[in-house]
């Protein structure tokens, strides 16, 4: 009985060998789709049981391991350290037992139905790094030899006599697997540029062969050839079945790949892993990058002009100067990026997550930022000139020196914020948050602050020439030595600022609350005070000339001893005049 079922054995493991594996459904009736090991399906008649599907997935299994340790294998089975470098003239001569004619025809025969799926890619990789008769750089090179002829069209434009994509679809069809030409010829080649890309994500994690195992899916870039545009065909190439087909079947592996320089402008790579991938100097403008995985990739130097990257994570990404001016990246995380010196002149950053990313040096003209999370982001020396950064978290920013001139800051949260030296000229400032911020030697020139709050702000040396604060808490803020000439402060919240040495020439401060501010050694010239509140304010020194107090609170004022009031308007009118300050005055 043994006996026998061995022969049985043997009898269907030659018949597989010798055909492509049909896969088999779990459930019986209807003809349907089915996929073991590809992700693509095959049709198949489906009354076969479950066990017989998990047999063939085996055998087709078997087979390939087989032929992976042939195609790495010597003639005369010479051995050799995996540390010793193999170039192409030393491989050609270690006469390998399976010659390329050989080798590609099982290529196409194990890997021309269908796209590989994960778990088998998995396996694939776990055997050739555990087996003993597998050498990977071998194994990388030959493949990587079929990939160059096969982008080359090496393969299917090859006669009828030696054209393996016709032949193993004629094989196909003899087993009732209705598949096209090119149907063949790129799901072989993709899962082939899967081995390869998987090979070289191995190897840069390996001492020993991150020199050796180097993998350039669009071709290593040369001086004479800035741009490589070899992946772009070979994705056009696969969507010419279906649109988002090389996305859908080799996106997954593109993680940690070498795609420097690559030309990949228009392409569809939509959701694709890119992940610790080298994209620096990479053309990708108009590309449709929607929900893709950047996360920790190296795209410095990148053109992503016009691109749509809406959706995608870009978080811990190196974008230093990359190109991503008019880019639609609204919903993007791209938290802890590097921005620094990148081009978003005009980019759309809607709802984008840009905490504690460095945009040092970046320019955002006219760029969407609206309700954008920037929280602790760094914008030093940013050009923002006409952004739009409405209801956008700002708190904890640096803007050191940045240009903010006829931004849109309105209902933005800037509290904590550093702004040294900022140009805040004619901005949008209506109901922002600036409590806490710190705006030493900030430019607000005609800016728009109404319902702004500055309280506890520091502005000192800061410029308001021309700017609008009626009304605007600036409780306790810091403005001395601050340029508010010519400023409209009527209604504002001034309690306990500090306006020591300020320039208030001509400053409209009528009904504004100055209780317990300090005024002293400020120049108040033609200031109108009328009806402001000054009780426990100190005018020390203060330069009051042709000022107009009247109507004005001035319980518990200090004043200096040698006080000029000549010019000053409104004394008679004004309430709560310290008795002293009458007599001083002659108002009793």
């Amino acid at each position: 009985m043994s006996t026998y079922l061995s022969q049985v054995w043997q009898l269907l493991r030659n018949y597989v060998r010798d055909i492509s594996l049909q896969e088999m459904p779990k459930t019986t009736s209807v003809e349907t789709k089915v996929g073991l090991s590809f992700g693509k399906s095959i049709k198949v008649n489906k009354s076969a049981k479950f066990a017989q599907g998990n047999l063939q997935e085996d055998l087709w299994f078997q087979r390939l391991q087989e032929s992976l340790e042939k195609w790495t294998i010597s003639k005369s089975n010479l051995t050799y350290k995996i540390g010793d470098r193999i170039s192409g003239p030393l491989l050609s001569e270690l006469c390998l037992r399976v010659c390329n004619r050989q080798m590609h025809e099982e290529i196409y025969d194990l890997l021309g139905n269908g796209a590989l799926k994960l778990e088998i890619v998995n396996q694939i990789m776990e055997l050739v790094v555990t087996s003993q008769k597998i050498h990977p750089e071998v194994l990388f090179l030959r493949l990587e030899d079929f990939y160059r002829r096969w982008c080359q069209g090496k393969f299917i434009d090859a006669t009828p006599d030696d054209n393996l994509p016709q032949k193993t679809k004629l094989k196909l069809a003899t087993q009732n697997i209705a598949i096209g030409l090119r149907q063949v010829d790129i799901y072989t080649g993709l899962n082939v540029l899967i081995l390869l890309l998987e090979l070289h994500r191995y190897a840069q994690e390996q001492d020993e062969l991150k020199e050796k195992i180097t993998f350039y899916p669009s071709a290593q870039p040369d001086t004479d050839n800035f741009f490589t545009s070899q992946l772009l065909r070979i994705i056009n190439y696969s969507d010419a079945i279906d649109i988002g087909n090389f996305s859908s079947i080799v996106g997954q592996f593109l993680k940690g790949g070498n795609f420097r320089s690559a030309y990949l402008g228009d392409a569809n790579l939509t959701g694709a892993d890119f992940s610790g991938a080298d994209l620096s100097l990479a053309y990708l403008g108009d590309a449709n990058l929607t929900g893709v995985n950047f996360i920790g990739a190296n795209l410095s130097g990148a053109n992503f002009g016009d691109a749509n990257l809406s959706g995608a994570n870009l978080s811990g990404a190196n974008l230093s100067g990359a190109d991503l001016s008019s880019t639609n990246l609204s919903g993007t995380n791209l938290s802890c990026a590097n921005l620094s010196r990148a081009d978003l002149n005009r980019a759309d950053l809607s709802s984008t997550n840009l905490s504690s990313t460095n945009l040092s040096h970046a320019d955002l003209s006219r760029a969407d930022l609206s309700s954008t999370n920037l929280n602790r982001a760094d914008l030093s020396n940013a050009i923002l000139f006409g952004a739009n950064l409405s209801e956008a978290n700002l708190s904890n920013v640096n803007l050191n020196h940045a240009d903010l001139c006829r931004a849109d800051l309105s209902g933005a949260d800037l509290s904590h914020a550093i702004l040294n030296g900022t140009n805040l000229s004619d901005t949008i400032l209506f109901s922002t948050n600036l409590s806490d911020a710190i705006l030493m030697a900030a430019d607000l020139s005609y800016a728009k602050l109404n319902g702004a709050k500055l309280n506890n702000a520091k502005l000192n040396g800061a410029m308001f020439l021309g700017a609008d604060l009626s009304g605007v808490d600036l409780s306790r803020v810091s403005l001395n030595e601050a340029d508010l000439s010519g400023v409209i402060l009527s209604e504002a919240d001034l309690s306990g600022a500090d306006l020591t040495d300020a320039i208030l020439f001509g400053t409209d401060f009528s009904y504004a609350n100055l209780n317990s501010a300090n005024l002293s050694g400020s120049n108040l010239s033609g200031a109108i005070l009328n009806g402001a509140n000054l009780s426990h304010s100190n005018l020390s020194y203060a330069i009051l000339s042709g000022a107009d107090l009247s109507d004005a609170n001035m319980e518990k004022m200090t004043w200096g001893r040698k006080q000029q009031w000549e010019g000053v308007r409104g004394l008679k009118t004004a309430v709560n005049v310290p008795e002293a300050l009458k007599e001083e005055l002659g108002l009793n």
